[in-house]
């Protein structure tokens, strides 16, 4: 072992979260290096958030091609390459990791490739083909991330039971999938491979599909999804899994019990994520972590060790990319001596890729009236929306949840073409602590979707124009 290098800042993790915190700190004068074992740019980079979005596009106009007759076009002969659609996924991935690596130079901060491990408070060790580094500051940033949970007494395998990271580099098309789980991962897969061709059966423990989001949307896009062709349990189970060489066989079980023998061709596994908190040093420092093994931070992203802080997805949820970005800006304007706000939760929104998107802001209708609020709601259908009815895409609504007493905007939840771009104005409204009257008085353009937003607000006290 070499002598230790030494800097202000370490980052453990090169994520959304990890490679901006590097770069926040690194503006702010202090000395940063950042650490990462695999691929620059983390998960969100190279096998989720971009390569995910990557895919589903390629599926929207796959989509749209066998739908030309709608916009009174023609397409004949028209065929999808499995393999050619992952190639521009992972060539999409790889143009992102290129620019993380540029902007680490760019900021000049110091990456050091290896498996990082904390061996004493302010130090840290990376070893890399049997060479072993040591590097000490005085502040350390965790932000290692979470995998896919497995489903216990059924490994993933890569060939027939998948996790996000097999489904989107398909050794084959499946003919017949089933997705266990309805989260934002589960139904993204489960959109693309239905518009790919597949067929589809999504299952869903909870009562309805998408369960974080507020209780009309999912029954929107259930709606929606099963008009597509899938097939769609919810309240339901799987159990009895055989993995064959050629297939798999289960025993679904239905909302009201009823099991039924069912086979496919693979399985994606989409129950949840599991945080990277192994074999990292974590356990010998006596840092604090929850029942499931996410570490407790403060406002401010400190742990309950002086100098280690911990960002995005191995602490608390929402477990989102952009709310993992937040706290590494946070945690490095904190560890620089600035004041940073603290990130509040419900100003974080929440997108879903799936076909029809959604996009959700705040409290539901349903936990804002758990939390006690008297509550005014307006919704507002794409169908009375011009541009939705000229895109063919007037399926969908846009909802808004203020506090009667104080008109206080508290939530918005929208499902249609396009919401994902549009949620961002509910949440600077958020952010800015906004009441219907400023949304009100605010001048949406002529045509867009985003009138429908306008729409939903003048719904909530009676004065919607189109409806």
């Amino acid at each position: 072992m070499i002598m230790a290098e030494n800097y202000d800042v370490i980052v453990l993790g090169s994520g959304p979260g990890g490679y901006v915190a590097a770069i926040r700190a690194a503006q702010l004068g202090l000395k940063t290096a950042i650490v990462e074992r695999e691929n620059l740019g983390g998960i969100c980079l190279n096998w989720g958030c971009i390569p995910t979005k990557a895919l589903l596009r390629s599926a929207e106009i796959y989509h749209y091609m066998q739908h030309a007759g709608d916009y009174g076009l023609a397409a004949t002969q028209i065929s999808a390459d499995i393999a050619a659609v992952v190639k521009r996924s992972r060539g999409v991935a790889k143009q992102l990791n290129q620019g993380v690596t540029h902007l680490m130079k760019k900021n000049k901060i110091a990456v050091h490739m290896g498996e990082g491990k904390l061996v004493a408070k302010g130090r840290l060790s990376v070893t890399k083909d049997g060479k072993t580094d040591e590097l000490t500051a005085k502040n350390i940033i965790i932000a290692t991330g979470a995998r896919a949970r497995d489903l216990p007494g059924t490994p993933t395998d890569g060939k027939r039971v998948w996790t996000y990271r097999h489904a989107m580099t398909p050794p084959e098309m499946p003919s017949k999938l089933l997705v266990i789980g309805s989260g934002a991962i589960g139904i993204e897969f489960a959109s693309f491979y239905n518009d790919m061709g597949a067929d589809v059966t999504v299952v869903e423990m909870m009562d309805r599909i998408v369960p974080v989001e507020d209780a009309d949307v999912s029954a929107f896009l259930e709606k929606a999804l099963k008009k597509q062709g899938m097939t769609i349990l919810t309240g339901g189970g799987v159990s009895d899994i055989q993995v064959g060489a050629n297939g798999i066989k289960v025993k679904l079980k239905d909302k009201a019990g009823k099991e039924s023998a069912a086979e496919f061709s693979h399985m994606i596994v989409a129950i949840g994520i599991v945080p990277n908190t192994e074999n990292i040093g974590l356990k010998e420092l006596g840092v604090a972590m929850d029942e499931r093994g996410f570490l407790k931070t403060d406002e401010m992203c400190r742990t309950n060790v002086e100098g280690l802080w911990a960002i995005g997805d191995i602490t608390a949820p929402p477990w989102l990319a952009h709310k993992a970005s937040h706290e590494g800006v946070i945690a490095a304007e904190a560890i620089a001596g600035k004041h940073p706000h603290a990130m509040d939760p419900r100003n974080i929104p929440g997108c879903t890729y799936c076909h029809p998107q959604i996009a959700s802001v705040g409290l539901t209708e349903a936990k804002a009236k758990e939390a006690g609020y008297e509550v005014k709601v307006g919704m507002f259908p794409f169908i009375g929306n011009g541009k939705a009815i000229a895109l063919g895409e007037a399926e969908g609504f846009t909802k808004t949840v203020f506090d009667a007493k104080t008109d206080e905007l508290l939530g918005a939840h929208m499902v249609g073409a396009e919401v994902t771009e549009m949620i961002q104005g509910y949440t600077i409204g958020k952010t800015l602590e906004t009441t219907e009257a400023e949304l009100m008085h605010t001048v949406f353009p002529h045509p867009t979707i985003s009138e429908s937003m306008h729409e939903s607000v003048l719904a909530a006290y009676g004065r919607a124009l189109h409806i």
